[in-house]
């Protein structure tokens, strides 16, 4: 009897001298409203956080996405919430009001770059976007985990090189076909044809349709000539919201000989925010390449 309760307190000592593996209570929750943003958290953070991304159904439109009761309960035990803003997610500020926690730390994408309510709000497709983003969280992980803080540092900077190869082709391909113009059903890739050097046509157009308001008929005319006489040399469009209008312009282009792209809002499931740049970005130069054929 003395024999077994020796050994069983030796078990106990050896136990609690034993490094024990993270507890999920332990990582900081992490929660993003856009599965891109969720990427990149999940990136930065690595295994010391637990990050939740709300939009993540790439089959999902996000302009129709209503909050619910488990959204709610999501949110109040985040302890970093992260958003694009500019009017595109405003869910996420009534939620956020509704359950103010002082402890709680908002990231807001808009905020970080420079942006407001009536801007363009695809804000990730800037360039600047996402590794200002990046950096913001890295910074705030160091304050509320300062003993992980070198993994921070080394996830950013990880981020920040594997980023850095997509400017890099975003600038390779503007090298080459600066001043094409193209045109697009709605400005969810707005940001990045301006990066490629890309000019964009029917601009208004693009704001009525993503503003939920039928383009003028003078709108729908310019639109549909810019792609019958060739001055849109690609057509963008929203592979996540299809409609009769966009299913008709689609084939006005493949008729009259116009490259048609797909682009998407959210980030396609499985992928990551490098993957799906470089696929979308691979896409747009096979297209442009196409032209000069």
């Amino acid at each position: 009897m003395m024999r077994s309760t020796m050994f069983a307190a030796l078990l106990l000592a050896a136990a609690a001298i034993m490094p024990q593996p993270a507890l999920a209570a332990d990582k900081i929750k992490i929660i993003a409203a856009e599965n891109f943003y969720g990427d990149l958290a999940g990136q930065i953070g690595g295994e010391h956080v637990e990050v939740t991304s709300i939009l993540s159904n790439p089959e999902d439109d996000p302009h129709l996405f209503e909050s619910s009761p488990s959204t709610a309960r999501a949110l109040s035990a985040a302890a970093i919430v992260i958003y694009n803003g500019a009017d595109y997610d405003p869910w996420m500020d009534k939620l956020l009001s509704a359950s103010a926690k002082p402890e709680r730390t908002a990231l807001v994408a808009a905020a970080l770059t420079g942006h407001k309510a009536g801007d363009n709000p695809h804000l990730w497709y800037e360039p600047t976007t996402l590794p200002a983003v990046a950096a913001a969280l890295a910074t705030e992980l160091e304050k509320r985990d300062n003993a992980h803080a070198a993994d921070y540092k080394a996830n950013l900077a990880r981020f920040e090189t594997a980023f850095s190869a997509l400017t890099k082709k975003a600038d390779a391909i503007k090298s080459k076909y600066q001043g094409t113009a193209v045109t697009a059903t709605e400005p969810v890739f707005g940001y990045m044809t301006q990066a490629l050097g890309l000019k964009m046509l029917n601009q208004d157009f693009q704001t009525a349709i993503m503003n939920d308001s039928e383009p003028s008929p003078s709108q729908v005319v310019a639109f549909e000539n810019s792609l019958k006489d060739g001055s849109a040399r690609i057509l963008f469009y929203n592979s996540q919201v299809t409609n009769e209008t966009t299913k008709r312009l689609m084939q006005i282009a493949r008729d009259h000989k116009v490259a048609v792209v797909g682009v998407t809002e959210t980030m396609p499931a499985g992928s990551s925010v490098q993957a799906w740049f470089a696929w979308q970005l691979g896409e747009v130069d096979a297209a442009l390449a196409g032209l000069t054929q």
